[in-house]
């Protein structure tokens, strides 16, 4: 079994959308066997973008997996999205492969999804290579490609291969490695040929810059070296491998995958050189105290596994994918979910093959399955087959642009809740919650177009209808003027009538200071069993407003006079009396309107931070200070919400995909006289229409 578990790779191909990841995939799983034909993105019909949304959008939206075998390994693929609206769904799976391929556009480099998805590497502590690819286009450049990843992915880049031809005239390699040479037909089979001689003396350079990062990994070979001696293949190959290992640089090699050129350099190195589940060893998990122990990917030990995606389906139910740490799985089972202290029971283990489900009769450590009909389990859960202990899931990317959402029609309006339920359950990347105040359900995502596929997910799974539109802004009311006013209500209708009579006194208070009121009635002139019923009306005519209809805020009532009637007076009177003295107060008082600002942090390259600045000065922000992490600078504002309700896809424009940004609720402060005036009209004219 050890056998097994030494020749099997799971590989997370990663990097900014429109690399050529699925292409690349497509490529390995023809040459491989495993389709027997080259699905191209562009035609739709792909193996791995099988979803309508992604046959549609021509990208990755999920992350896809499915098995190849070549010279006896056992290769489990998982291609993830690029694209930052859909980078959660890749976040979530990078725990969980051994090694990361870095698919990179020979043309255009490198891009912020590529330098999200190195930063997984590190925090994993993942090896990895890197895949020049689409080098027949044209402006492609293996080597300025090479160059723009060594600030990327903040690690070493060693090329190991080096193109033969350019652009259209792209049609081979060299294997620094091997020091060997190869020319592609149009079916991607390689012939070895002799290095052109316009490479002879370039190859020669780069085998020795190779020797010499590789004998550096190693003092007896650095000692070798320095003396003169000839490295061996094995010594070489040997010190090498253990150098990918411990992620001390990245090889990088060059393909085409759409001229199949270079996809048998990438199956080799995926065999010889990225980890095996033995390789990467132990996990970390806490037992039931708290106490961090090692997991080690024994078959014998007790079955562990850690829960990494969800997939519903409307007719099949819940599929959960998880990969096995320790242990063995058989065919069905009861299982623990630590993680909530729930019992489970699986029928049927599940080997994911794009949008096929292939029943397996077991599973050993780093083997990626799933199992249908969990009734609790989720994404970052744990299972075991008993044990207590947990292994600890990562931190889900935070939305960072928010829609109201609601039902296109009155059928829709029972089913959207327990459809958008269930796509939370597969998507880590989107929020919901209902808005009180505005009375609107917000759904939050990584971007516009993340809702919008959720829109057309809903759709397509469960028949659900779903409109999405900016969400209102939360304002609020108070008042710049001390005034003293009286609410009297009166009202005779034969027997009975209603009498209530208070006078108060409102006066502004300081931002942020809510809502007081005061009691100053003296000799009874209003009986304190009436009092509450005063506030009462204040409290209930204040939430309405008087402008627009927002709730007031920071100001004081003083009730201090008043009268009443020993019969017709009540609590009814006098709530109506006390919701008649704020109306009258609120009218006197010179009302304005607050809006909320957000304390906003912006992250973003050294170059994009003066258009950032300018940026949020234009959307009236007040820009507070800046800080230094990773090579980026991060700018501190304070910027009105009604503001930054689109600034996701903006922010994204300007900084090319490379800008980040969180915001927070700060404080109210008041809105501009125009702007106040535009924003009353608006809301009044919504509620006539």
């Amino acid at each position: 079994m050890s056998e097994e578990i030494k020749t099997m790779r799971n590989v997370a191909f990663a990097g900014h959308g429109g690399a050529g990841k699925t292409t690349l995939a497509e490529a390995m799983l023809f040459k491989a066997g495993v389709t027997n034909r080259f699905g191209k993105v562009e035609e739709g019909n792909t193996v791995m973008d099988f979803q309508p949304e992604e046959t549609k959008k021509q990208q990755s939206i999920n992350t896809s997996f499915i098995k190849y075998t070549h010279n006896k390994h056992t290769i489990t693929l998982m291609d993830t999205p690029g694209d930052q609206n859909f980078f959660s769904a890749a976040k979530t799976c990078f725990p969980v492969a051994d090694s990361m391929t870095f698919v990179i556009d020979g043309v255009g480099g490198p891009s912020a999804m590529t330098e999200e998805a190195a930063a997984s590497a590190i925090e994993y502590n993942l090896p990895g290579f890197v895949v020049i690819n689409k080098l027949d286009r044209e402006r492609s450049d293996f080597s300025t490609a090479v160059d723009a990843c060594q600030t990327a992915l903040k690690k070493k880049v060693l090329p190991v291969c080096y193109p033969i031809g350019a652009e259209d005239d792209f049609k081979g390699l060299v294997n620094i490695i091997s020091g060997q040479a190869y020319e592609y037909d149009a079916d991607g089979k390689a012939t070895q040929i002799d290095i052109p001689g316009d490479m002879a003396d370039d190859i020669a350079m780069a085998k020795e810059e190779f020797i010499e990062n590789v004998a550096e990994l190693n003092d007896d070979l650095l000692e070798k070296y320095l003396e003169g001696e000839e490295l061996t293949e094995d010594e070489l190959k040997a010190t090498f491998r253990q150098g990918v290992l411990d992620a001390e640089f990245y090889p990088a090699v060059c393909t085409s995958a759409t001229k199949m050129i270079g996809i048998d350099v990438v199956f080799d190195f995926i065999n010889d050189y990225m980890p095996s589940p033995l390789d990467r060893g132990a996990w970390t998990a806490t037992d039931s105290e708290g106490n961090e122990i090692e997991v080690a990917p024994d078959p014998d030990a007790e079955f562990t596994g850690f829960v990494f995606a969800t997939i519903v389906d409307p007719y099949a139910g819940r599929l959960s994918l998880f990969r096995v740490i320790s242990g063995s799985l058989g065919k069905e089972g009861n299982i623990l979910n630590v993680t909530k202290d729930s019992k489970e029971r699986f029928s049927q283990l599940l080997e994911i093959a794009g949008k096929e489900q292939k029943t397996i009769t077991s599973a050993l450590p780093g083997a990626i399955v799933a199992v249908a009909k969990l009734k609790d389990t989720l994404t970052g859960d744990t299972i075991t087959g008993g044990r207590e202990i947990q292994i600890p899931a990562p931190a889900a990317l935070p939305p960072c642009i928010s829609f109201a959402i609601s039902p296109k029609s009155k059928s829709d309006e029972d089913k959207i809740h327990e459809a958008i339920r269930k796509i939370l359950e597969e998507d880590p990347g989107l929020a919901l919650k209902r808005e009180e105040e505005t009375h609107q359900t917000i759904l939050s995502g990584r971007g516009l177009v993340h809702i919008e596929i959720t829109a057309e997910k809903i759709k397509r799974k469960f028949n659900v209808g779903m409109d999405i539109a900016t969400p209102k802004v939360a304002y609020r009311e108070t008042f710049k003027k001390k005034v003293r006013v009286q609410g009297k209500h009166k009202k005779q209708s034969g027997g009975h009538g209603q009498y209530g009579d208070c006078w108060i006194e409102l006066e502004p208070l300081p931002k942020g200071s809510g809502y007081e009121f005061v009691d100053k009635i003296v000799g009874g002139v209003i009986p304190r069993n009436y009092i509450p019923a005063v506030e009462a009306g204040i409290r209930e005519a204040m939430v309405k407003g008087i402008l627009a209809g927002f709730p007031c805020v920071d100001f004081r009532t003083t009730l201090d006079f008043g009268s009443y009637h020993s019969v017709d007076s009540s609590e009814m009177a006098f709530k109506t009396a006390g919701s008649l003295a704020f109306k009258n107060a609120a009218a006197e008082a010179k009302a304005v309107l607050l809006e909320p600002i957000m304390k906003v942090s912006v992250k973003v390259p050294d170059d994009a931070t003066g258009d950032i600045m300018g940026d949020l000065n234009s959307r009236r922000g007040r820009v507070l200070g800046m800080d230094s992490e990773d090579e980026k600078q991060i700018i501190n504002a304070l910027v009105p919400m009604s503001e930054m309700l689109r600034y996701a896809p903006d922010l994204s424009s300007m900084t090319g995909g490379r800008g980040t940004f969180s915001m927070e609720f700060e404080q109210y402060d008041e809105v501009p006289g125009d702007m106040s005036k535009k924003i009353i009209e608006q809301v009044n004219a919504e509620k006539e229409g």
